[in-house]
Formats: C-alpha cells, structure tokens, sequence
C-alpha cells in the first residue's frame, strides 16, 4: 500500500460525485492509497475555491483532474512517487 493518498472535493446529491468514488474504488484497490473524501457545502473557502466545479480529485496540492476520473494520470501520478 503506498503512503500517498488522494482527497476528492465533492458534494451531497451530485451524480458526478458519486460517479467520480465509485470509478476511484478498483483503483483504490489496484494501487492501495488512502482515498479522503471531503464535502465542500457549507465550508465558504472550500465553496469559493471549488465553486460547482466538483467533484474534483486531488494529490498533495495538485489537482489530478474534475468532473471526470481520469485513471491514467492516477496511475502516472502514483507512478512517479
């Protein structure tokens, strides 16, 4: 299991959202990171940085990509740890 772990920025009621975490569970597995999922209503800095453009995954401070999963650049951005 690696060290690094991926947060992903979402919100209640959004089919992206819910899209987006269950498309990260087989890469969870298949690559063995932490996953924290964090809900941005109701936090103002959060829902000014992320506006509706959710869910969006990120890695340290860099943001891996929106709306979409994208597992190659998952799997290149753990491939490069």
């Amino acid at each position: 299991m690696t060290e690094q772990g991926l947060t992903v920025y979402v919100r209640y009621d959004c089919s992206l959202c819910d899209d987006m975490l269950a498309a990260l569970r087989p890469l969870q597995q298949e690559l063995g990171f932490a996953l924290e999922i964090i809900e941005i209503g109701g936090d103002y800095q959060l829902e000014q940085l992320y506006g509706s453009r959710v869910p969006v995954l990120v890695a340290g401070r860099g943001e891996l990509c929106h709306y979409f999963l994208d597992p190659d650049r998952v799997r290149g951005y753990f491939a490069a740890c």
